[in-house]
């Protein structure tokens, strides 16, 4: 329903501003307007990729001016046309509204919930101000202006009934209407981005959870990182949004469907909201109880009167969320089978032991990156690939690239380096961690980072066996610290965890200007140390190869029709137009292996 909104906020505010023309220059056509708008919403689309970071500056301004001017004026036409109009303040005539109107007041809810829309974007405003100056702003400035700028409607029309229909333009004084006209399309814009912003944001969060498919997100900004853009699905909004405001004869029915998809963002996020002062809260049932129904006496209201505009436009964002939900629940299906069938089918440190040093092959020279999601354990389309092919690389490294929710990892903090198997085995594996603004660079300046960090992985492990009190105290074993550059014991500098026989370390590179060096401390394998630095670069010399695993996911044959056409087409069709690993990894194709794999669920 976010999305929807993202898609119909845009068309009805572009609209609305547009509007304002042909409220000026009544020859004008509908046409004309509807032309305009689309144009307008092209260059807006089109100017996303440049973030809001730059401008964001103009925003505050713009909204303040914006409801300062629509306040001043409800003032004006409060002082104007009488102010007895302030006494629909008493709930009073509520109640005889709907007595006297019945359905039809009913149902007029739909169309007065587009004084309130906006709202339910509120989490997109998060990215740009902090939570107090939210509060602040809605409670002092927003919420007293509208009560303002519909009241002077509302007094306007009362002497002016035929005009209900451009009620705010015609209310304008004639003097401001030009410099009102352009705040108003300025503010319109402004709108529409928060509610692009938090579309943005949403279908973030949802590939964060492996609920939507790999689309490119871009972030725009060093100081937010809310502030995002995404341009496959900027360029599908842009799409629907101008079908909506060319395809509908009126703007009453992108009103309906506005209107709709907001008070149902509305429910969802109370009932949200409701589980959130439960479980995380803990609230006391009281309060929970009093929000509850406060809420839901509001907001059910606003619901039940939208359902009988379904058939006038409410359609339009039911099935935009419909499509949606499909997409996203297909896609997390699919995804979590893989990653089950993976996580179940790793490979056990027995097996790989079993087969000895040459794995049963041919180690051939050169390096094997294999790439995986996995963080700990070999996966299975090792196993797939070493049983169907004579040979493998002398020396395997299995890559995770791991993207975390900071804006960037220094450089030094960026891999962890660790070892699986007896040292002749000579395997790897390398996490290598970034944050959201960091760039995973081309394959040369990664595989020159990835090889240098296990070089310096392999002289500290030689390091801390060196040091050992006895023969069988190594880095197996258990280990308080390693040492640093100046040959000190220190556990701050490089972190060291324990899994069976594999050892981990998280590999900080040292200043250029600084050798590696070990004073007198033990027992140092200085020869065994250069012996695998020489291997591993005659290694490198001899070319290196990146392996990425492709499971397919397919439904057995006695599936039902649903999740045949679930995964077999709908989730095949997923995995075909979203970003290959292969790019989002940045791999060279002249170097790249891909290997396939089936798993039927």
């Amino acid at each position: 329903m976010v999305i929807g909104d993202g898609i119909l906020t845009p068309a009805i505010s572009v609209l609305s501003a547009v509007g304002g023309i042909k409220v000026n220059q009544p020859h004008m056509g509908n046409g004309v307007v509807v032309l305009i708008a689309v144009v307008i919403l092209v260059g807006f689309f089109s100017l996303q990729h440049y973030g809001t970071d730059k401008v964001s500056w103009l925003f505050a301004p713009i909204v303040l001016l914006w409801f300062l001017l629509i306040g001043g004026i409800g003032i004006f036409n409060i002082c104007k046309y009488g102010s007895g109009v302030l006494k629909a303040f008493s709930p009073v005539y509520i109640y005889h509204y709907f007595r006297r109107g019945g359905k039809q007041g009913w149902t007029s809810l739909g169309g007065i919930m587009l004084s309130i829309t906006g709202t339910e974007a509120l989490f997109a405003d998060l990215s740009h101000f902090p939570v107090s100056a939210v509060q602040l702003a809605f409670t002092l400035v927003v919420f007293p202006c509208l009560l303002l700028a519909y009241s002077g409607q509302a007094a306007y029309l009362m002497n002016n009934l035929t005009h209900s229909k451009d009620a705010f333009y015609r209310s304008i004084p004639e003097r401001i209407y030009w410099p009102v006209f352009v705040v108003a399309t300025a503010a319109a814009i402004v709108a529409s981005q928060a509610t692009i912003t938090a579309t943005f944001s949403i279908i973030k969060q949802a590939l964060a959870h492996g609920c939507f498919p790999r689309v490119k997100v871009v972030y725009t900004s060093k100081k937010f990182a809310g502030q995002i853009y995404s341009p496959d699905i900027n360029w599908v909004l842009m799409i629907l949004c101008i079908a909506v405001t060319a395809g509908f004869e009126n703007q009453n029915q992108i009103g309906n469907a506005y209107g709709t998809a907001v008070v149902i963002v509305f429910l969802v996020t109370t009932f949200l909201m409701i589980l959130i002062m439960i479980l995380v809260w803990r609230c006391h049932w009281i309060l929970v109880l009093a929000f509850t129904c406060l809420s839901l006496v509001v907001e059910l209201s606003y619901f039940f009167s939208v359902i009988f505009k379904v058939n006038q436009g409410g359609w339009v964002p039911l099935v935009i969320a419909g499509v949606f939900f499909i997409i996203m629940f297909v896609w997390h299906y699919g995804t979590v089978k893989r990653y089950e069938f993976e996580m179940h089918s790793k490979v056990s440190m027995a097996w790989i032991l079993g087969l000895g040093p040459s794995l049963g092959l041919v180690r051939v020279p050169g390096i094997g990156l294999v790439y995986t999601e996995l963080a700990s354990g070999v996966p299975p389309i090792f196993s797939h690939f070493i049983t169907n092919l004579p040979a493998i690389h002398s020396v395997v490294v299995f890559v995770c690239v791991k993207y975390l929710p900071v804006y960037t990892v220094p450089e030094e903090e960026r891999y962890l380096v660790k070892r699986i198997g007896p040292k002749n085995y000579h395997i790897f594996r390398c996490v290598a961690r970034y944050g959201y603004k960091d760039l995973h660079k081309k394959d040369e300046e990664f595989e020159k980072k990835l090889f240098d960090n296990l070089s310096l992985f392999v002289k500290l492990e030689s390091m801390m066996e060196g040091c050992s009190d006895s023969d069988e105290y190594s880095l197996y074993g258990q280990q308080d610290g390693v040492l640093n550059n100046n040959g000190s014991t220190t556990s701050s500098n490089v972190e060291l965890t324990i899994n069976s026989i594999d050892s981990i370390v998280q590999v900080r590179s040292p200043p250029p200007n600084v050798n590696i060096t070990v004073r007198s401390c033990g027992q140092i394998s200085g020869q065994t140390e250069g012996d695998e630095l020489e291997f591993l670069n005659n290694c490198r010399d001899a070319g290196v190869v990146h392996i990425l695993g492709n499971t397919v996911v397919m439904a057995r044959r006695d599936s039902n029709i649903f999740k045949k056409v679930a995964v077999d087409y709908i989730y095949a069709f997923l995995r075909k137009i979203c970003r290959e690993n292969s790019v989002i990894f940045n791999v060279p194709h002249e170097s790249l292996l891909n290997v396939g794999q089936i798993f039927y669920v």
